[in-house]
């Protein structure tokens, strides 16, 4: 008890958690060649997506319902090839929420099949 004591007092005076996931490093590589030192960004954006892509189907087979997806201007990092296969894997299996300064980017079927929300001086527009 005094070691976790100690622990929360350092946490205090440092404004930071010490232990817990959050801290844990994890390396993810690409061919066996770490991506955060050696991959372009679309290749890092690319597992991070791959891996909400995985925590979607470990959530639905947890509580049996897929949750929302919420991915906040995802595609501007995103070559036109990789945005192809995101929006291929999300397909409409999930509840999709993308926020975006532009709509070029959408293959036209995935524009009729969205419903879109225009945000001006602070206001949704439909």
């Amino acid at each position: 008890m005094k070691r976790f004591y100690k622990k929360t007092i350092i946490e205090q005076h440092q404004g930071t958690s010490l232990v817990g996931p959050h801290r844990d490093e994890v390396l993810l590589t690409i061919n066996d060649t770490p991506a955060r030192e050696y991959g372009s960004q679309g290749q890092q954006r690319t597992l991070v997506l791959a891996l909400k892509l995985a925590e979607l189907e470990l959530l639905e087979s947890v509580i049996g319902e897929p949750p929302i997806l919420l991915l906040d201007d995802v595609l501007a990092e995103l070559d036109l090839q990789r945005q192809d296969h995101l929006l291929n894997a999300i397909g409409d299996r999930v509840q999709t929420i993308i926020t975006t300064t532009h709509l070029g980017s959408f293959d036209a079927q995935w524009l009729d099949s969205a419903r879109i929300f225009q945000v001006e001086k602070g206001e949704i527009v439909s």
